[in-house]
């Protein structure tokens, strides 16, 4: 991003992608830590979302 590179929103998109399918899956499961897992995932997710333009 710092490059301008023009493949850095195609990045940020495939990371917000990654990161809520980790969310839907951490979801899943009952541990509290995974149920925390899950809530910083959509976090990221929203952020590279952002940074996607």
């Amino acid at each position: 991003m710092s490059r301008n590179s023009s493949f850095a929103a195609q990045l940020c998109g495939v990371c917000a992608t990654i990161c809520e399918q980790c969310a839907t899956e951490c979801e899943n499961l009952q541990d509290s830590h995974c149920q925390e897992c899950a809530a910083i995932c959509r976090q990221c997710a929203e952020a590279c979302r952002q940074m996607a333009g």
